[in-house]
């Protein structure tokens, strides 16, 4: 069993910890919180270990009914590897750390590349892990850009992309960030940061990124364009789709046609949290004109498609699982995931 601890136990870290619990082959030692919250409280009821950044704040956590397993660093020693979930620009001060106790980490889209030196995709790069002390997950947007990026480069040749990215203004219980009434441009110039993440992993991709915040916390919603080498139509477009692991289709005759309709849904089919895994590309919206102009709109649940991703990168750091589809084979099915058709 790999021992996995989660390093920041919030929106990322709290579904890491649920889905590597229910992996066969990893266990969560334990999961780390800076002050009492409800997600403390969480950790409880789930039974993990719960471990703190300040022992001086043992006292407090044990006042609210919280047993603590000890500091953060007592943590890491009992761990193969970490799941670095901190807000963005704390792993990179937790890097050395990692280094002086010699644990593999992986880290999250908040951070730069340059933090890890690898950024990670399982269908994409999953070989190339191995031997890597540490990793990223591109973040939500990256991550739903390069899948389908890459399913289509694979079928058809992708010879360059423009996507606009209209991006949730905070998560639903994000509510510091306050009322929000504004459609902002974030940022106003153009590239946004989103194209340069996905050169990350596909270096060799023409992308040009545009991006916006709404009043929404649901999800975020793209609208791509790509120009192919192949000329193809949209049948064939489609069975990429419908082939691809973690690439969902919401079919016309489900009637949605938004990101609360598409979240509901999902709630719906039982998924936890409501999470949508997979990119949820609209049927209606998939065309190819003149063979070889492809068009889409896909919502990207910023909550939840990095989590698949991260339980591979497990496996791919740690060298247990050679082969990628085995991997996401495993991840899917512990986790009960089917994407969408």
């Amino acid at each position: 069993m790999i021992k996995v601890a989660i390093n920041g136990y919030g929106t990322i870290g709290k579904r890491v910890a649920d889905a590597v619990a229910k992996q066969p082959d990893m266990e969560v030692v334990g999961v780390s919180k800076t002050s009492v919250s409800a997600e403390a409280f969480v950790a409880k009821k789930r039974g993990y270990p719960l471990y703190i950044a300040d022992i001086g704040k043992k006292a407090a956590f044990e006042k609210a009914g919280l047993d603590v397993a000890g500091d953060v660093e007592a943590m890491l020693k009992a761990a193969d590897i970490v799941v670095d979930a901190t807000p963005g620009g704390v792993g990179e001060k937790n890097r050395p750390v990692y280094e002086r106790l010699g644990k593999k980490a992986i880290y999250q889209g908040g951070e730069e590349h340059e933090v890890a030196g690898f950024s990670f995709n399982a269908h994409v790069n999953y070989k190339e892990a191995e031997g890597h002390q540490f990793a990223r997950i591109v973040s939500c947007n990256s991550t739903g850009l390069v899948r389908i990026i890459s399913a289509m480069d694979q079928a058809f040749g992708v010879d360059r992309v423009r996507a606009v990215m209209v991006r949730r203004a905070s998560d639903p219980g994000d509510v510091k960030r306050g009322p929000v009434d504004a459609t902002v441009l974030n940022p106003a110039t153009i590239p946004s940061h989103h194209g340069p993440d996905v050169n990350t992993v596909l270096p060799e991709v023409n992308i040009v990124t545009l991006a916006m915040i709404v009043p929404t916390t649901f999800m975020h919603m793209h609208a791509i364009q790509m120009d192919l080498k192949k000329e193809t139509t949209r049948e064939e477009v489609l069975k990429v789709f419908e082939n691809h692991s973690r690439i969902g289709l919401v079919r016309k005759a489900t009637g949605i046609k938004s990101n609360a309709q598409l979240r509901e849904y999902a709630q719906d089919l039982g998924r936890p949290r409501a999470d949508v895994w997979e990119n949820g590309i609209f049927e209606e919206s998939v065309s190819v004109l003149g063979g070889k102009e492809f068009y889409c709109f896909q919502a990207i649940h910023q909550e939840a498609d990095v989590i698949p991703e991260n339980i591979d990168c497990i496996r791919a750091l740690m060298g247990t699982v050679k082969d990628p589809e085995e991997s996401i084979r495993m991840t899917n099915k512990a986790l009960g995931f089917v994407a969408i058709r």
